[in-house]
């Protein structure tokens, strides 16, 4: 299993367009993809609706995971949309 732990930098976190476009971007992959809060519990980071529930705000840190081929690429770019000022 792979997994990023990034700062959140976007002054809305991960709510509107950043939360829809990571779901979008997770919802792509052929694989799982969980993204949680802390050391909170992980969440289906294909539903907005769970996403959205972590309440992710700028500067809170979140763990993303996916397992299986490709899961680096997909990792990388979920990286990079919650890291976007």
């Amino acid at each position: 299993m792979a997994e990023r732990q990034v700062t959140v930098e976007s002054e809305v976190g991960l709510h509107a367009r950043p939360a829809a476009t990571f779901v979008q971007t997770a919802a792509k992959a052929p694989l799982d993809v969980t993204v949680a809060k802390g050391g909170g519990q992980p969440v289906n980071a294909k539903s907005i609706l769970a996403v959205l529930s972590l309440d992710v705000r700028k500067g809170d840190t979140v763990v993303i995971k996916a397992e299986g081929e490709g899961a680096d690429e997909i990792l990388d770019q979920l990286a990079l949309i919650a890291s976007a000022p």
